[in-house]
């Protein structure tokens, strides 16, 4: 058998054990900003772990706000991957960098979107996230809530005035309307065609978001166009 290890403090920061780690702060100051084997802060467990208390006291006491672990992770892109709305909104009033991005180029607002935290997407884009970023493939915000079938993040997108680019192309060439019909999400083709996204733009090989369509999605889509421009 072998023998229970001691919890790191980093073990103790994710699960929001604030009196514990405060102890171990005022035994070891440098304790703030040493990073474990990934590059990581306390700071970044304690925004994974979602607790917010602990954020704020590391902050106070001189914790940067953006650093970045071994895959340029910040504490703001874990937080919004992991859902912690509180610690969202206290690195975002803290002057976390909004539009960070990880190695593969993927950015809190991504993540959010990604994972249908409709709430974080609100307060991101408050902060001016920009909402045509891309990942290392070239796949936006849009891209990844229309090909989950988040229709509440899509609806968000496409209605935030933010400029959004509605037939940006990733690196195949797809928009995010190829990917809402590829992966049959009828919901979401139709707002965007409604939105103004194109039926006729062509991806690397040729193929338009109609050629992904089935029949009856392709027949709706086709309809809403001809409604919107006899409007």
């Amino acid at each position: 058998m072998m023998s229970q290890q001691e919890p790191t403090a980093y073990d103790l920061a994710y699960r929001g054990k604030t009196a514990a780690v405060k102890v171990l702060l005022n035994e070891n100051e440098r304790l703030k900003t040493q990073t474990d084997s990934n590059g990581r802060m306390l700071i970044h467990w304690a925004a994974l772990g979602g607790h917010d208390d602990l954020v704020r006291h590391l902050l106070s006491v001189n914790v940067p706000v953006d650093p970045a672990d071994d895959t340029n992770m910040t504490p703001l892109i874990l937080a919004a991957s992991a859902g912690r709305e509180k610690v969202v909104n206290t690195l975002l009033t803290e002057g976390a960098n909004v539009n960070a991005m990880t190695v593969d180029g993927h950015s809190a607002l991504q993540y959010a979107a990604s994972k249908n935290w409709k709430s974080i997407c609100i307060a991101l884009l408050e902060k001016d996230a920009n909402v045509n970023i891309a990942d290392k493939r070239g796949a936006t915000p849009l891209h990844r809530s229309a090909s989950k079938g988040n229709i509440a993040i899509v609806e968000l997108l496409v209605e935030s005035g933010k400029k959004l680019n509605i037939d940006q192309r990733d690196a195949y060439g797809n928009t995010a309307l190829h990917l809402a019909c590829e992966e049959n999400r009828v919901e979401e083709a139709k707002l965007l065609t409604a939105h103004g996204a194109d039926l006729t733009i062509t991806n690397k090989e040729r193929r338009t978001p109609l050629d992904f369509a089935s029949p009856g999605l392709a027949r709706q889509l086709e309809e809403i166009k001809r409604g919107s421009a006899s409007k």
